[in-house]
Order: C-alpha cells, then sequence, then structure tokens
C-alpha cells in the first residue's frame, strides 16, 4: 500500500519538474530475487539539478542510483543495473539489499505522466507496462496503462500491445509486479492497487495524530463526523475526505468494502453506538474502538438486543496494541501497529521472536 502513495509523490515530482524545464530519470526497481528492503515498483526520481524523490533501497543503494540516473538524462540511454548482496547479512543489510538478494534497477528518461496520476485518484487497479530491455525505441517513449476495462498507450506494436495487455490483465488479479518476456520484448508489469481506507469515525483533537500517522504509511484516510465545522482541512490536511455523517446516514454516505478499516473515536455513547450498528453490516476488516472495554462490551450488548448483527471477532476494543501509551500521538501508533498487524496476519510481537524472514523472498 506503500506504494501507491510513493508513486503519487514520484508523478508529482515528475510533473514539478516538466513544469520548472527540468529533465528527469526515474528509477524503479524491477526484479527481485531473494530477500530485500524494497520490492518490485519502488520508484526513485532524480531531476537533472540532482533533486529526488521516492527511494529504492534503504538508503544506501541511493547515491549510486542517482549518478546513474544523471547519467542516463546527459545521454538518453536507458540502463539496467543490477544489486547483488552477499550471504553475509550484516553486509547484505549495509548495502541496502536485504538478505542474500539481488535488486534489478531500470533507469529510464521520465516525463509528465498524468493518466497515471489521474488513475492514482481513484480507487481501480491498474497496471503500467513498459519495454526494460534498454533497446532504443523510435519516436517517443511510450507506456501502456491497462485497467480491467481499457488499456491506453503503446508499446511499439500492435502485438506487442496485446499480449502485454492481457498479461497485466492477469497481473491486476494477483497484485504482482514483474518482468515478463513479451513478443521477444522484456516487459516490466507495474501493478497498482488502491491503499486500503482508514475510516476514522470523529472528529476531535486525538484523531489527528491517528489521521496524519496513517495517511504516511499508505492508508487513504476519510474523516467522519456529524459535526461539520471539525471537518476541516486545516484540522485534517492528510485527509483524503471529509465526510459529515451520522451513524443513520453513514451507509449511504460511504461504502465500505473489505479493504476498509474503521476506529470509531466519538466520545459519545450514542454516536458511537449508532456508528457500530452500521460498521457491523459492512465487510469493513477491522473496527476499532476507543474507550474503556466495558463501554465497548455495554454498546455491543445494546446491539445485540435489539437484533443487529454483532461479530466481536472483528472489534477491538479497547483500540491498539498494549505497548504502554500516554497521550493521542503514542495512542495513534498503538492503534496503527494493531491494524497493520490484523492487515498482514501477524500476531503483534517483537521481531526478536521472529525466526522467519522479514521480508517475503522472490526467488
Amino acid at each position: 500500500m506503500k506504494q501507491w502513495l510513493e508513486t503519487r509523490e514520484v508523478l508529482d515530482f515528475l510533473a514539478g519538474a516538466a513544469t520548472a524545464g527540468k529533465r528527469a530519470a526515474l528509477a524503479t526497481v524491477v526484479r527481485v530475487r531473494g530477500s530485500a528492503y524494497r520490492h518490485e515498483g519502488a520508484k526513485l526520481v532524480v531531476a537533472e539539478h540532482g533533486s529526488t524523490a521516492g527511494n529504492v533501497s534503504g538508503g544506501c543503494l541511493e547515491q549510486d542510483v542517482r549518478e546513474v540516473a544523471l547519467e542516463v538524462i546527459r545521454t538518453g540511454q536507458p540502463q539496467l543495473r543490477s544489486y547483488c548482496s552477499s550471504a553475509d547479512e550484516i553486509a547484505a543489510w549495509d548495502l541496502g539489499v536485504g538478505c542474500e538478494g539481488q535488486v534489478d534497477v531500470y533507469v529510464e528518461v521520465a516525463g509528465p505522466r498524468p493518466k497515471e496520476r489521474e488513475l492514482l485518484d481513484g480507487r481501480t487497479a491498474f497496471a503500467v507496462c513498459s519495454t526494460v530491455d534498454g533497446k532504443r525505441d523510435t519516436g517517443n517513449v511510450k507506456r501502456l496503462v491497462v485497467t480491467g476495462d481499457g488499456a491506453e498507450g503503446d508499446l511499439g506494436s500492435k502485438d506487442l500491445n496485446t499480449r502485454a495487455t492481457a498479461k497485466a490483465r492477469e497481473l491486476l488479479e494477483t497484485g504482482e509486479s514483474g518482468i515478463h518476456e513479451i513478443a521477444g520484448r522484456s516487459v516490466f508489469i507495474d501493478v497498482l492497487t488502491p491503499p486500503p481506507q482508514l475510516i476514522v469515525l470523529g472528529a476531535g483533537d486525538d484523531a489527528r495524530p491517528l489521521v496524519r500517522f496513517a495517511s504516511d504509511v499508505g492508508f487513504r484516510v476519510v474523516v467522519v463526523d456529524r459535526r461539520p465545522g471539525y471537518l476541516t482541512a486545516e484540522r485534517f490536511p492528510a485527509a483524503a475526505a471529509l465526510v459529515t455523517s451520522t451513524g443513520d446516514e453513514l451507509a449511504e454516505a460511504l461504502p465500505l468494502d473489505a479493504e476498509c478499516y474503521a476506529v470509531v473515536m466519538n466520545h459519545n455513547f450514542a454516536d458511537d453506538q449508532a456508528y457500530l450498528r452500521v460498521l457491523l453490516k459492512t465487510a469493513a476488516a477491522y473496527i476499532g474502538v476507543l474507550g474503556p472495554r466495558q463501554r465497548t462490551e455495554r454498546i455491543l450488548r445494546n446491539l445485540a438486543a435489539e437484533g443487529s448483527p454483532v461479530d466481536e471477532a472483528r472489534v477491538y476494543g479497547p483500540v491498539g496494541l498494549d505497548i504502554g501509551t500516554d497521550g493521542a500521538e503514542q495512542v495513534a501508533l498503538a492503534v496503527i501497529a494493531e491494524i497493520l498487524a490484523a492487515r498482514s496476519g501477524r500476531r503483534a510481537r517483537s521481531l526478536r521472536e521472529r525466526r522467519a524472514a522479514i521480508h517475503a523472498s522472490t526467488d
């Protein structure tokens, strides 16, 4: 989900560079073997004056990739670079690659990409196909942008476009980016799936750090409150949407699916109960409730007594991991950590207790 946010930052940087009359190069992780800090689709953009946005590693590859990018800007010739770690886990980590990993980074001259930026603002999955074999194509470098019901762009031939579109649609189902050999060309298919939504129900002051932190880690955050005066861009600059709604109106105001996570934090018993009544009828994967356990249990008893569905397995109240918190910022961190653990299906614990690899291995 972080890739969606990072790609938006990179595309905004490309647009800004073009407006300023500056050339830029885009570096993209196109293949990972073994364990790696970043995965396929991670991006770093470099402008000709040296400024950057995004990253392709834990920090140690960026300087070399930046130099390659500046060379690509000067020559106009794309480059595919491979970075390998050793079997020494400490050395691999210091390199920023990962444990016994190999990362291939493709660097190309890049300009504004308005279609991709437009799609990022929606909640529709899409894939970007581009050739990464280093061959010079005649004319401007082009890409093929594929959604579930359409394709826009050109890779150079009708056959390549048709085959790449078909493969991209397959990958939209799995969400996996990668290089594929198609019609005699190496094509990188960068799959971008919409970020999960965090619905924060309650626009009090303690919601502000939660909204800010959740946006920083990649959630699309929507703030809901029945009081429009609390729903301002000044209070919640990181929110993707501000929705005025009571509990009774919530189902119509904001459709919720299984990629939605919710935290109820109104500090008003009746409001929280009204929102929970609706949330429990949706497919929302996680429903956190701020406040004492007895308060949440009382709300759930009331809802059960009136015949509302009560799926307590999705209800996390009191909300957040038990890490010892003091203040709204620390509570926000505990809440986000719990949501991430629930999303990944992991039991929250110290990483020193984990014997399996921290990052997924790709062979």
